[in-house]
């Protein structure tokens, strides 16, 4: 992925991917589909801009969560969230993705550097 092609076709596939999930009117967590696709998008803007290509997402699912995973081959630069000010146009991804998701976090594999955010499936608490 490069361009602001693939990420509108980026945003459009994860819709409708996630569209199948177990999403209710009126549920509380109704705007987790939207919450990723935009967390999505924002972490694979920072990977096209940041990280080296080509920068792939995936979207993962255990029983209770969704896990989106954007990976770039630049596995020796960490995410770093900016200092960006308020009117800066950028730098915002991770604060965003922060702020959205239930956890954010990144590791390195195979030569390549891979930034994750979970989120919920539904509001059913998990089983211990």
């Amino acid at each position: 992925m490069h361009t602001p092609e693939e990420l509108r076709k980026l945003r459009a596939g994860l819709g409708e991917i996630i569209a199948d999930a177990p999403w209710r009117d009126g549920d509380a967590l109704a705007d987790v589909p939207e919450r990723m696709v935009l967390v999505a998008s924002e972490l694979a803007t920072n990977a096209i801009r940041h990280g080296q290509p080509p920068t792939e997402v995936r979207l993962l699912r255990t029983d209770a969560e969704f896990v989106l995973d954007v990976l770039d081959h630049d596995p020796d630069t960490p995410p770093e969230p900016s200092d960006a000010s308020t009117f800066a146009s950028g730098g915002r991804g991770l604060q965003i993705a922060q702020r959205l998701s239930l956890d954010v976090g990144w590791y390195t594999a195979d030569e390549s550097k891979h930034v994750w955010a979970s989120f919920p499936i539904s509001a059913e608490p998990a089983a211990e």
